[in-house]
């Protein structure tokens, strides 16, 4: 029997029949599951957005607060700087300069 015998075929049988059901359900199951894969990774989409534009208002928050926290530099003639070099280890700067 070769592969294309029953191309030519006019006689019906059960399983054709059958075999057109079994395909009609498992199309609609194929169209639901990609409903809902469609509908979950629409969903992800839009809680991303949330969390970028949450992380977004953060920084410019962050960048607000850091530019209004900067010390004036004649504030305090008392005060020293210092910066932290690695570890517990810091260098400070203008305390020789005190009179």
């Amino acid at each position: 029997m070769t592969l294309g015998a029953n191309i030519g075929a006019t006689h019906s049988s059960a399983w054709r029949g059958l075999a057109a059901v079994v395909g009609g359900v498992a199309t609609a199951i194929a169209v639901s599951v990609a409903a809902i894969v469609a509908v979950v990774f629409a969903a992800t989409l839009v809680v991303v957005g949330f969390m970028a534009t949450a992380l977004l208002g953060l920084a410019a928050f962050a960048l607000r607060g850091r530019r209004h926290a900067r010390a004036k530099a004649s504030s305090d003639p008392n005060l020293i700087e210092a910066r932290n070099v690695g570890g517990h280890s810091w260098v400070a700067y203008g305390w020789n300069e005190r009179r």
